[in-house]
């Protein structure tokens, strides 16, 4: 029996890899869709903010409530993916608590702390269902947050909830059995959270006990492998993405807009400035779209924060432009990036990006990259380093260079600035014409 059970898991580990990798690759193929991304700077300041931001959840606690119970959910997920490695290595060789018998009365202590890890765990998942569904926090049901995004989020919620109480419910019923079979069921000392759970268990045979430890470290191992398969189609995606999306985040000031090198080159060219080495001989022809109408316009770091992407809210919550009523909304942006991206790669085999769809158009319209104020706000508030704002600007670039639709306001303002070198419509002579009549005092 011992040798099927090993033989069933082995096969369950194979194919849950076998997915896995699959589906890795499909958003890996998604993800260098774009352009190649300027990621040059200093590696360990790159290191430090992957560090502070990611590992350490340093932008999260500016709202310290949810950070709270997020830090817990997140150090358990940490922490227990030990006791994990164990579940697999003792599916893989056909043993139970391979850990046990080398760690001694330390191994007490790691169960205990794991337990109660997975406590908070439990305890901060009830405690988001309860924000998210009876609370009705206002950014979890804006118009984006439509069926599917809500019911990722709770089912996300549940599935923890559920593999917790697996936990517990495997640590009671082996507690139990330890008395019975010590030879096979390592004893591990009292354990606090499952300890609990005892006298629910203990009137029941030994052949059940049996099944409902087996059952309970099946259920928590397939479940844990399926979860994995899941969070690559769902928005927890960012559990993996947020490390290497903080590592290659815009190390600049935040304020800083990326000029475009064609255009600035021949800027420099029309004023007799220097341009650098070679960029005097490009051919015109060889230069591509100015600005971006579809995903493959992006960089690639654009898109990776579209999967990178929490769907938290905070950037469409700090919005300004959102806050009066505009129709942008720098999450939808950033969704929308992930799901053109996603159909591109799922049709590629047909059609791909030559389906007669673009991101802009389709998935984002211009109401609402004009409703931007470039404030950087969306940008700041994300607690993964995000930058929505960088696509904004290449859309509405794509918008003002390719199809000379910008409002007719912001083309007199193009204008004034080509001619006048301001927004204004009046010679440079005149800017200061405003402080003749001011009369200045001793």
């Amino acid at each position: 029996m011992a040798y099927i059970q090993q033989i069933a898991f082995v096969l369950v580990l194979a194919v849950a890899i076998y997915l896995l990798s699959g589906r890795i690759k499909q958003i890996r193929k998604a993800i260098l869709l774009g352009r190649d991304a300027d990621v040059s700077g200093d590696s360990s300041q790159r290191w430090r903010t992957m560090m502070l931001v990611a590992f350490g959840q340093q932008k999260m606690f500016k709202r310290i409530i949810p950070a709270f119970f997020h830090f817990l959910i997140y150090i358990g997920f940490v922490v227990i993916n030990l006791e994990v490695l164990e579940f697999v290595l003792d599916g893989i060789f056909g043993t139970h608590r391979l850990f046990a018998p080398f760690l001694g009365g330390f191994y007490n202590v790691l169960m205990n702390i794991f337990e109660f890890l997975a406590m908070g765990v439990l305890l901060s998942c009830i405690v988001f269902l309860w924000r998210r569904n009876v609370m009705k926090i206002k950014r979890f049901h804006s118009r984006e947050m439509t069926s599917w995004p809500r019911l990722d989020a709770n089912l996300i919620l549940v599935i923890e909830i559920i593999l917790m109480l697996a936990i517990f419910t495997m640590n009671a019923t082996d507690q139990i059995l330890q008395g019975v079979d010590p030879e096979h069921y390592a004893q591990t000392g009292p354990l606090f959270f499952s300890g609990m759970l005892i006298p629910i268990f203990e009137g029941m045979s030994t052949s059940s006990l049996v099944f409902v430890e087996r059952f309970a470290w099946w259920f928590h191992i397939v479940g844990i492998l399926a979860f994995a398969i899941y969070v690559t189609y769902s928005k927890h995606l960012h559990i993996f993405l947020a490390f290497p999306n903080t590592y290659y985040s815009q190390l600049t000031p935040k304020g800083e807009m990326k000029n475009m090198d064609t255009v600035t080159n021949e800027v420099k060219m029309m004023l007799g400035l220097p341009v650098a080495e070679g960029a005097a001989n490009t051919n015109p022809d060889e230069i591509g779209r100015f600005g971006a109408k579809d995903v493959t316009d992006l960089t690639w770091r654009s898109i990776m924060g579209s999967f990178a992407c929490t769907e938290c809210g905070r950037c469409t919550s700090e919005c300004p432009a959102n806050q009066t009523g505009k129709l942008l909304s720098p999450r939808k942006i950033m969704m929308d990036t992930r799901d053109r991206a996603t159909e591109i790669v799922k049709n590629q085999g047909s059609a791909g990006a030559d389906d007669g769809k673009s991101l802009l158009g389709d998935y984002i319209s211009k109401e609402e990259i004009n409703a931007c104020t470039t404030c950087n706000a969306c940008v700041e508030a994300c607690p993964v380093n995000i930058n929505p704002l960088e696509i904004i600007l290449d859309l509405r670039r794509y918008v003002a260079m390719e199809e000379s639709g910008s409002p007719a306001s912001w083309n007199a303002m193009f204008q004034n600035v080509e001619t006048n070198f301001a927004p204004w419509k009046f010679p440079t002579t005149d800017r200061f014409k405003w402080a003749d009549d001011i009369t200045l005092k001793d």
